[in-house]
């Protein structure tokens, strides 16, 4: 698995990733590898760049304005239309800064204290974590492994979200962490179920950019009128341009009451997202698609090395390839790792640091202890270097 540098996204500078203020690897020892939390170790689209440098030569940091519709609401609805074949209702979309700031205030706004909030699990932590401090009860939904790939089963779905008493499920497609990408065959069913219980339906469809071929995103307010009227679509150009830190998202809001209960909201009440994070969506989404589909092409190649690496080793590395996002989850029950916290005696053994698997059901009754998350969004020559460490880390003296 040898790889000679050559383009964009064939080597990485970790002394840049090092060195500057960023989380992944910014807040870790010297010698230790981040690949856990969900940004990328390349840069971003020269489109981007050049939009934030043009901003900041203008220094134009004042408070936002445009004399017609938000740039990046526009975007957003060509985005959709073009790529996916959904076209959002005019009117209708919000810009926020960020994907959890949105699941907040649509929680206060479609549901009460003490209501069941379904999900599917595992699910992204601060997710959970949000559902849990708001007052509202999580409702699992849970991801099932079989050896033909990730699932979830529809049968009884409308009882169990009558009997637990849900007012919402939270729709994460593409799926973080097991990197499913739902069919309308698996949607539809949801769907049905929140037209019959009048269920709101938040769509988090941040990862929708990142989808490998032939798997195709389907937009859950695509599915129909009906969904259409139940769905807020949230998503954001962070996950597939790397431009987290800059803070800009959109929810499309498709259900009235609760578009009408946000526009009695106070005007101040959202917040607002900056010139400058605007500007970088805006580029992202309008001019970086060839960037995206290099991008495209990197992550395909790794995503499949650590399919052959998990096939390859001599143990079993439960590992179905990821249809979509850059994560893979990973299942080291039957690995001298072991069932419980494999990401914390990696980081100890191998000097990796992945996503602990416990975090992603955290305050449900799912049992994601034996696995961790792996973020293979990096250099195909630092990417073989996390997996020969994670191989290797067995061997090695002193406990796991």
């Amino acid at each position: 698995m040898n790889h000679e540098p050559s383009g964009p996204f064939e080597a990485i500078d970790v002394a840049r990733l090092r060195s500057g203020y960023g989380v992944k690897w910014g807040s870790l020892p010297a010698r230790t590898i981040g690949a856990w939390v969900a940004d990328m170790d390349f840069g971003v689209p020269p489109a981007v760049r050049e939009s934030v440098i043009r901003v900041t030569e203008r220094e134009d940091f004042g408070y936002p304005f445009w004399p017609g519709e938000d740039p990046v609401a526009e975007a957003f609805e060509e985005r959709m239309a073009g790529r996916h074949g959904w076209r959002p209702r005019p009117g209708r979309t919000r810009v926020f800064t960020d994907l959890i700031q949105i699941l907040q205030v649509m929680i206060e706004h479609a549901t009460e204290p003490g209501d069941g909030i379904a999900l599917h699990v595992p699910a992204y932590p601060p997710f959970l974590a949000s559902i849990a401090r708001s007052g509202r009860r999580i409702v699992p939904l849970p991801m099932r492994w079989s050896e033909t790939g990730w699932g979830f089963s529809a049968e009884g779905l409308t009882g169990r979200l009558r009997d637990h008493g849900c007012r919402m499920i939270v729709l994460v497609n593409p799926h973080n962490p097991t990197g499913r990408v739902f069919t309308p065959e698996e949607l539809t069913p949801v769907a049905e179920a929140a037209e019959e219980l009048d269920l709101v339906v938040l769509a988090d469809e941040i990862h929708a950019d990142l989808v490998f071929a032939p798997h195709r995103h389907v937009p859950f307010a695509s599915l129909g009128a009906p969904a259409a009227a139940r769905t807020i679509t949230a998503t954001s150009a962070t996950k597939a341009f790397n431009i987290a830190g800059l803070r800009c998202a959109v929810a499309h809001i498709g259900a009235d009451r609760v578009q009408n209960a946000l526009a009695k909201a106070p005007l101040d009440y959202f917040g607002t997202p900056s010139i400058l994070s605007r500007a970088a969506t805006v580029a992202a989404w309008r001019e970086a698609g060839a960037w995206l589909e290099d991008l495209m092409r990197t992550l395909d190649a790794n995503r499949l090395m650590v399919a052959r690496w998990a096939a390859a080793l001599p143990w079993d590395l439960r590992h179905h390839t990821p249809q979509a996002t850059y994560l893979s989850w990973l299942d080291f029950a039957g690995t001298p790792i072991g069932d419980r916290a494999p990401a914390a005696r990696l980081e100890r053994r191998a000097g990796v640091k992945l996503s602990e698997g416990a975090e992603f059901s955290q305050d449900t009754e799912v049992d994601t202890a034996s696995f961790a998350r792996l973020n293979f969004a990096t250099s195909p020559a630092n990417l073989e270097e996390i997996l020969t460490r994670i191989a290797a880390a067995h061997r090695r003296n002193g406990p796991i």
